[in-house]
């Protein structure tokens, strides 16, 4: 469609172009008969066409960033993925009560995808990032594939959990006193890479 824009904005200027002797000429071969135009409609359809053609150049440029919005291009990723990254790097998160044997879950890759998302600028889309696990994740280290519509690079965000004991939350007991369940604290390192996991 914006291709078609610009072809009509070309197509609309040269037709304003065309010298009024030749379209006088065109008509007197094809319809004798038919009455002469007067420079003065030759004018006022010379101004009509020019603001058509101005008007489709002005609607190319609106589909055009309409639909850079609706994608994400390289370095918009790069920079989200990298921006991302520096704000996931030393985060804290407590864990279950049973001890968060799973270690990493769906919710930490909605994480990223989420801060991706939050940190790809000013014309960046706000959906389309995904951020896939890798099959090897463990209990204290996990890799996400990161891609997103449209762009053609793709990241390795690399995760390594450690459990920081000192930092634990102990909520307090339904009397008031201390409870007997501890969460326990983690603390992330968040570290990416250009390429596949």
């Amino acid at each position: 469609m914006v291709v078609f824009s610009f072809v009509l904005a070309a197509l609309l200027a040269a037709m304003g172009c065309v010298k009024a002797d030749w379209v006088r000429a065109l008509r007197r071969s094809s319809s004798p008969s038919a009455s002469e135009l007067s420079d003065g409609a030759f004018a006022l359809g010379r101004v009509a066409l020019f603001a058509t053609a101005a008007f489709a150049v002005y609607s190319g440029v609106q589909l055009g960033t309409a639909a850079d919005n609706a994608e994400w291009n390289n370095d918009e990723l790069t920079s989200a993925v990298g921006n991302a990254t520096y704000e996931l790097d030393g985060m804290s998160r407590y864990g279950e009560v049973s001890g968060d044997s799973s270690g990493f879950d769906d919710e930490y890759a909605r994480l990223v995808e989420d801060e991706v998302v939050e940190h790809g600028g000013g014309d960046a889309p706000q959906t389309g990032v995904t951020a896939a696990p890798a099959g090897t994740n463990s209990a204290s280290a996990a890799r996400y594939h990161v891609t997103a519509s449209g762009a053609s690079v793709a990241f390795c965000v690399h995760v390594e959990r450690k459990r920081t004991k000192e930092h634990d939350y102990k909520p307090p007991g339904v009397g008031g006193g201390e409870g007997s369940v501890t969460l326990p604290s983690y603390r992330f390192a968040v570290t990416s890479r250009e390429g596949e996991c």
